[in-house]
């Protein structure tokens, strides 16, 4: 058996690290909450622990996956954000999921932003898209920041209908580099 080596980031505020059980009885209560109806909720947590597998899978199948994020300051798990492309998804994702306590402080925009650089100046990848609810205005908001834009309608045949936004290439970004998404 291969160990999975999953590379930790840093951004100003916060720490993106290899997701943990221990992140369970967040995720559950988040997968509990009328929030969750964005990303596939709710969940019994039986069914969270099975995401929970399926993320560290994806780490094992594709190489990059979402990473857990804490602050920096208080240790407290705020989240997962990441890369993201299972079977049947229309085009590799940077997608995120907040915890409820963690909305509205930027932390998304942060993380997204972390993730897309290491997509682009690690992983080569050269377009990215985030899958977005109808109805998810925060999530049109995050992905506006990151500078995407709504490019189509996509019936997801699990999820229903969705937005594609489209990330900025990495040549239409100053450099590249994690200052060009700051």
């Amino acid at each position: 058996m291969t160990l999975l080596t999953i590379p930790q980031l840093e951004t100003e505020r916060l720490i993106m690290r290899a997701p943990s059980e221990a992140d369970l009885d967040a995720d559950t209560a988040f997968f509990a909450s009328e929030a969750a109806k964005f990303v596939g909720g709710p969940l019994r947590r039986d069914e969270v622990w099975r995401v929970f597998a399926s993320l560290l899978g994806h780490w094992v199948v594709r190489g990059y996956g979402y990473w857990s994020v804490d602050e920096k300051d208080t240790g407290a798990y705020v989240g997962r954000i990441g890369l993201w492309f299972p079977e049947g998804w229309p085009e590799p994702e940077i997608g995120w999921t907040l915890m409820n306590h963690a909305t509205g402080k930027g932390y998304a925009t942060e993380a997204a932003m972390a993730a897309r650089a290491h997509a682009y100046d690690v992983l080569g990848w050269e377009t990215a898209i985030s899958l977005i609810d109808l109805d998810n205005h925060a999530s049109k908001a995050v992905a506006k920041r990151l500078g995407a834009q709504f490019e189509y309608h996509y019936d997801h045949p699990k999820y229903g209908r969705s937005e594609i936004w489209r990330h900025p290439a990495p040549g239409d970004l100053i450099n590249g580099g994690m200052e060009a998404y700051a």
